[in-house]
Order: structure tokens, then C-alpha cells, then sequence
């Protein structure tokens, strides 16, 4: 194979992974949004607030605080504040869909005070991947005209760039998979939903980790792109 051949196959890569990650973020999208409408239809007798509080409380956690974030979906849990971020919904409603949501972001705050290594390696990686995003998208470009020169040392760059935003996307998925099955246990232990059925907060947080996963499998398509264009350009 040729290098027209070879860039004319990665193009037409980029362009199908651009496609169909978009459609399918949009489906997953839409159907955590349906899944959450409909679970906050389920009343419960605690807030977000409250469940939040109280996991934190059956794990021995008392150096973390709980408070309210505008916005929707803007959910978090801030190691270095230790605060678990709840939006003002999930915050004040008591529903199955708000229980899930604190009880999970707790989860994060149980890694951080188990030392979960996927979330310590995730730490580690902010401060790089969050200097990086700011310039990422200029080197790329200027690295891929370069490298149509034969100059393809800009876009080294950039893909190693690319490569570390890529491992913090692989690297998420194990950290918000394991913060669902911890909340999930601790719900079911505790019974603090009542006699609702658990298979709601387990489907909500199933909907809200796909985001993650689609992110990352985004992302390593997107790294291969920028590796098979660098390697064309070695040529």
C-alpha cells in the first residue's frame, strides 16, 4: 500500500469514527436523559443530600463535605476539597435517580479514602491532561500540515499529547465503574430506597458510564488516526 492509499484509508477512518461516535453519544445521551426523567419519578424518603451524608457515614468518612453545585449533571466528586459536588436537583430531591447519583459520587469519595489506585492514577493525570487540552488542538493541527512537508516532529508531539488524554479517557472507565458497584452495594445493604426496585439506580448508573465508555473508545480511535498519519509521514 502506497502512501496516498494509506492517508486515503485513515481519512476515511477518521471520518466514519467521527460519524458514528457522534450518533451514538447523541443515543446514549438521550436515553440517560430519558432513564433519569423517569427514575426522579420515583420518590424515596432521602435526598440526595441525605443518602450522600449518610454513606459517607456508614464508611467512616467524616472529612468530606457534601454541597450543592448549580447546573444539571455538573455531579463530582473534588479530592483535593474533598467536597461530593451534588447539582441542586439531585441535591434537594429525594428519587431513585438522585439517590443513585449521590450514592455514586460517595463511591469516588470511598476510592479516595481507600486509595483506589485507577483513581490515584486518574489524579495523577489531570494536571497534564487539563495543561495540555489547551494547546492540543493548534499542535495537531499545525503538527499534520507540517508533516505534510515532511516535517512530522509537531505531531510526535501531539500524539504523545493525544496518547496521555486517551490513557486518562481509559483510565476513567475502571474509576466510574467501580464507584457504581459501590454504591450500588451499599444501597442494597442498607435498603435506604426502600422496597424499590434497585434495578432503576443500577440501569441509571449504567446509562451514565456508557458516556465514559463512548469517550474512550472515541479517543482511541482518534489516537490511532493521528498515529497512522504520523507514521505515513515517517515515510
Amino acid at each position: 500500500m502506497n502512501l496516498s492509499h494509506l492517508l486515503q484509508g485513515g481519512n476515511l477512518f477518521y471520518l466514519i469514527l467521527t460519524v458514528g461516535t457522534m450518533l451514538i453519544s447523541r443515543w446514549v445521551g438521550s436515553m440517560l436523559q430519558k432513564r433519569f426523567a423517569e427514575y426522579s419519578q420515583r420518590p424515596i424518603s432521602l435526598s440526595g443530600a441525605q443518602i450522600a451524608e449518610k454513606m459517607l457515614a456508614d464508611n467512616g468518612i467524616t472529612d468530606v463535605q457534601v454541597i450543592s453545585t448549580p447546573g444539571q449533571l455538573t455531579d463530582h466528586y473534588n479530592p483535593m476539597k474533598k467536597t461530593v459536588n451534588l447539582s441542586e436537583v439531585v441535591h434537594s430531591q429525594a428519587n431513585v435517580a438522585a439517590a443513585a447519583v449521590s450514592a455514586h459520587e460517595c463511591g469516588h469519595a470511598v476510592q479516595h479514602a481507600k486509595a483506589y489506585g485507577a483513581l490515584k492514577m486518574r489524579s495523577m493525570l489531570v494536571p497534564v491532561v487539563s495543561l495540555s487540552s489547551k494547546y492540543l488542538n493548534w499542535i495537531l493541527m499545525g503538527g499534520l500540515f507540517l508533516a505534510a512537508s515532511g516535517r512530522p516532529e509537531l505531531l510526535f508531539v501531539g500524539v504523545v499529547l493525544f496518547g496521555l488524554t486517551t490513557l486518562f479517557s481509559v483510565v476513567t472507565l475502571p474509576v466510574e465503574f467501580d464507584a457504581s458497584k459501590r454504591a450500588l452495594v451499599w444501597l442494597d445493604q442498607t435498603r435506604v430506597m426502600g422496597d424499590v426496585d434497585h434495578d432503576k439506580a443500577k440501569n441509571a448508573l449504567f446509562w451514565a458510564a456508557m458516556t465514559y465508555t463512548v469517550a474512550a473508545i472515541a479517543s482511541i480511535g482518534q489516537l490511532l488516526y493521528y498515529i497512522m498519519r504520523l507514521m505515513a509521514a515517517r515515510r
